[in-house]
């Protein structure tokens, strides 16, 4: 209930002294020493878990802003809410009740990779998955790419091939065609032959064999990316955006080399230095 109340200044100003004394109660009765306990600690941790990986799984896309506003809403609700303010407290429960659904046709690619990843947890184990820990048991022939990835630079044969480590890639091998094959460097130049029906797409290498062939990659969403850069290097930065995967790009104008890994590309590789890189990330399986 508010009074008009007359200051020492004679102003006559409006006075809710229910609300002052809530005010009161959040700044001034706060207690001297807060108890923190061992629950709250995990609570904290696990909760500041969740959102790093909300954060890394929608980071350099569009989706960020939408993420960013929010938790910003959310925020201010929490506020209105410690305030006691009805009327806007409504309002903004509404709304945020509302975003629910937003937030489902919004982020849902970055859902449905969230669950495709949860749903092979129990394969490759979701604590490797998180905490980025090698999976053992195959071998990826590093010479073979490596040489084929020479030839096609000398021919200016395009190709965009895709080495996956830790998160699941399979997730696109359905938009392609199943090859399951040998990892071997003709198999590979053959199949981005420019007279190959399968040259156009991404081959995926899946626990060191070829997964397949001709795959449709999703393209960077990155604002900052440049105008001029062409679309193998955007499906390359598209699919490291989500993806924790190895991606080798070939120029078919220039015929030169580049890689790309957590949404950043490097140009212009020679091939004694991708073969250094190739071996630093997947070493052999006994080394």
């Amino acid at each position: 209930m508010f009074k008009f109340v007359i200051s020492k200044s004679n102003k006559i100003i409006l006075y809710n002294p229910i609300f002052r004394e809530k005010v009161k109660n959040i700044f001034f009765m706060t207690p001297a020493f807060i108890i923190i306990r061992l629950l709250d600690v995990i609570d904290i941790v696990l909760f500041a878990f969740l959102l790093y990986q909300i954060y890394m799984l929608v980071r350099g896309t569009v989706a960020i802003n939408v993420f960013i506003g929010v938790v910003l809403v959310y925020l201010f609700w929490l506020l209105v809410k410690a305030f006691d303010m009805q009327l806007l407290g409504t309002f903004l429960g509404q709304v945020i009740g509302v975003s629910l659904i937003a937030i489902i046709i919004v982020f849902q690619q970055e859902i449905r990779r969230f669950l495709f990843m949860v749903a092979s947890a129990s394969r490759r184990g979701i604590i490797h998955q998180w905490l980025g820990k090698e999976e053992a048991g195959y071998h990826v022939d590093v010479r073979e790419i490596v040489q084929a990835c020479g030839n096609m630079a000398k021919s200016r044969t395009g190709a965009l091939l895709v080495i996956s480590r830790i998160s699941p890639v399979e997730l696109y091998a359905g938009t392609g065609v199943l090859l399951n094959a040998r990892l071997s460097a003709p198999l590979i130049e053959t199949i981005f032959f420019n007279g190959s029906p399968l040259h156009d797409g991404a081959l995926l290498i899946v626990h060191g064999t070829i997964h397949a062939a001709r795959c449709i990659l999703p393209v960077s969403q990155n604002l900052n990316v440049p105008a001029g850069l062409g679309m193998r290097h955007r499906a390359a930065l598209g699919i490291t955006e989500q993806n924790d995967a190895f991606v080798i790009v070939i120029s078919e104008e220039t015929g030169s080399i580049s890689y790309a890994e957590y949404g950043k590309m490097t140009h212009n590789v020679s091939l004694a230095d991708l073969q250094k890189k190739l071996e630093a990330e997947f070493p052999p399986v006994n080394s």
